[in-house]
């Protein structure tokens, strides 16, 4: 949707449907227990690998429904819109933000790619693709945590119908 049909009003957002589930799973990205129990580090970094985990999961979901599949690309985009401010407010230059992006994106196809693979793993083989992919605070002891974590969520997000998801609610 170009800038002057949204400025003029003509046409709706398409993304505006899904704007609380990106606010539920940023929600979600910033429980405590991920911190506390998990041991990801609390950091720009953990943060961020915890947002980019819980998007997979939800787009995961996503393309299970025959309904929502197609919508999968505009909460990435929500997601490269919220991404792109946060790096501005943070001080990066118009010149790196695209580089910067670039990264971010790469970040997520490989986090997304590795869950799709290995979630039908045991816990112990998806700890250690988490280990891999999260930035972790304590890497000995808690990547099983995160993992049996994640597959709740994962769980969770399975259970629930596709309307439930849209309101941002991601557990049952």
């Amino acid at each position: 949707m170009s800038f002057v049909s949204r400025f003029l009003g003509i046409r709706k957002d398409p993304r505006e449907a899904l704007r609380p589930l990106w606010h539920g799973l940023v929600g979600v990205s910033r429980e405590e227990e991920w911190y506390a129990d998990c041991g990801v580090a609390d950091t720009v970094e953990g943060r961020f690998d915890m947002i980019t985990l819980v998007l997979s999961l939800v787009l995961l979901r996503m393309e299970k429904s025959e309904t929502l599949a197609p919508q999968t690309g505009l909460l990435t985009e929500l997601f490269v819109e919220d991404m792109d401010r946060q790096l501005r407010d943070s001080g990066v230059g118009d010149l790196m933000v695209g580089k910067n992006m670039g990264k971010l994106m790469s970040a997520l196809g490989g986090r997304l790619g590795a869950l799709r693979e290995n979630l039908g793993e045991s816990d112990a083989q998806l700890a250690t693709i988490l280990a891999r992919n999260i930035s972790l605070a304590d890497e000995e002891k808690r990547p099983f945590a995160l993992a049996v974590r994640s597959r709740a969520l994962h769980n969770d997000l399975a259970a629930l119908d596709d309307a439930t998801l849209l309101t941002g609610t991601l557990r049952p």
